[in-house]
């Protein structure tokens, strides 16, 4: 007798290769009422790069961030990762493909130690039936002891082992960044989606933020994009940068073409600082 097989419910995800981008947006626009917070916003991330997306207050970056992940479905446009269109899917769909991101409040549960808050970064990403977790067998064990393991390593890749059983409210603001990272990368992110990391931090902070942030390409994800105020760092860390300005794409090119351009310096300083 031929077996046959069962349907699927999921669309098969397309691996991404250097054919084709990993993150790919395509004229994107996103209306609030009468109000045009981004209009006709396209550009794609390929695998192995930083991105930094920047821009004046109100540019549209967060929006951006927001249909990109499924928080906002886009007035038009589409949004594709690893090949397959993700336009309107929910956040929790997007983020079991690998695209994952963090906010600008967050995420660290100050009372647990730095191994807890990234172990608990595994279980909110994982699903299991509750008469697993009631009756454990060998694969929730095993799965288990695979948590510990991953959750070590990763408080390691981001400096923080000396800290792991600290409790997260004795970090230092600089700490806690890169605490907040490491409870992202507990979800297993190809794409990480970072919303204003650096804030807070002083310069010698941020500087050791972003060094920690470019070993992670290749490591433990296959590309960064980045939106951050912190001008030294995005242009420390970043292959290329995408401005926005009044919701519209104003420029794109290598962080020295972006220090170049005199639309960019105008959008910051205005016309006459320029």
């Amino acid at each position: 007798m031929t077996a046959t097989t069962e349907p699927t419910t999921e669309p098969t995800v397309e691996p991404a290769t250097d054919r084709q981008p990993l993150l790919r947006a395509d004229d994107l626009t996103m209306t609030f009422g009468g109000i045009t917070a981004v209009k006709d916003f396209s550009f794609h991330i390929e695998p192995g790069e930083i991105v930094g997306l920047i821009g004046p207050n109100g540019a549209g970056k967060t929006t951006c961030f927001n249909m990109l992940t499924g928080f906002y479905a886009p007035s038009n446009g589409r949004v594709r990762f690893k090949g397959q269109d993700i336009t309107n899917r929910k956040p929790h769909a997007i983020a079991r493909l690998g695209l994952v991101r963090s906010f600008q409040k967050t995420n660290v549960m100050k009372r647990l130690t730095v191994f807890e808050n990234v172990l608990t970064g595994h279980y909110m990403a994982s699903r299991q039936s509750l008469l697993a977790t009631f009756f454990p067998g060998e694969a929730v064990r095993r799965a288990e002891r695979e948590a510990r393991e991953s959750a070590a390593a990763i408080v390691e890749t981001m400096g923080l082992a000396q800290r792991m059983n600290a409790p997260a409210h004795l970090l230092s603001c600089g700490e806690l960044r890169l605490l907040e990272v490491a409870v992202a990368l507990a979800a297993k992110p190809s794409l990480l989606m970072l919303d204003e990391p650096a804030a807070g931090l002083n310069s010698h902070e941020a500087g050791t933020f972003g060094a920690v942030l470019k070993t992670l390409i290749g490591r433990s994800i296959d590309a960064l994009l980045i939106v951050e105020h912190n001008m030294d760092l995005v242009m420390s860390v970043s292959d290329r940068i995408v401005v926005l300005n009044f919701g519209r794409k104003l420029a794109e090119g290598r962080p020295a073409e972006i220090i170049e351009n005199r639309q960019v310096a105008e959008a910051y300083l205005g016309k006459a600082a320029a």
